[in-house]
């Protein structure tokens, strides 16, 4: 189990509002792995994103479907708060966001 292989599972939880997944959208702002545990600090795009919990509960059950993890732990914060251009430049050709 690796990083990588996390960030790897994580491209496959879409923000269902915007079409796509959370890493090119830059909302995943780190993976930290200590034998078993993962843990997921990510953001949205909106403090008052409805799709909160959806997403929240995808990257649990995406993680923890990984063989060797044993606990997901989550943090959702605003601080830095997400903006356009922690986007890939492939997410904001697609959204037609020009930064």
């Amino acid at each position: 189990m690796s990083v990588e292989a996390i960030r790897n599972v994580l491209g496959t939880v879409e923000d269902p509002e915007l079409g796509l997944d959370i890493v090119s959208l830059g909302l995943v702002y780190g993976i930290e792995l200590d034998g078993g545990r993962a843990r997921i600090v990510y953001s949205l795009t909106s403090m008052g994103c409805p799709m909160g919990p959806l997403i929240d509960g995808e990257i649990r059950r995406v993680v923890g479907a990984l063989d060797g993890i044993e606990s997901v732990e989550t943090e959702l914060v605003f601080d830095p708060p997400w903006s356009p251009e922690k986007m890939s430049d492939d997410a904001r050709f697609l959204l037609g966001v020009y930064t």
